[in-house]
């Protein structure tokens, strides 16, 4: 009754290949740089698209846009 087993199981495999894979998922958030937070140019970005669908005015919209303005100023300044 006894049978020799030749390698790893199918749920072992399975295990394997799901930490492979997890490790594959974090390696490349790391070389990717994706959990950096959002750059002054796309925050700046960002922050004209709301102001246009959000403002009707133009005078509203002209101070919504010179606020974005001012904290791209400030997002790009050294030692923020």
């Amino acid at each position: 009754m006894q049978r020799s087993q030749r390698g790893l199981s199918s749920i072992g495999m399975l295990i394997v290949l799901g930490v492979v894979a997890a490790l594959g998922y974090y390696a490349y958030k790391a070389i990717s740089g994706e959990d950096e937070g959002p750059s002054c140019r796309s925050a700046f970005t960002a922050c004209m698209q709301k102001c246009r669908r959000t403002t009707t005015e133009a005078p509203a919209a002209q101070a919504c846009q010179e606020g974005c303005q001012r904290d791209q100023a400030a997002c790009e300044r050294p030692g923020r």
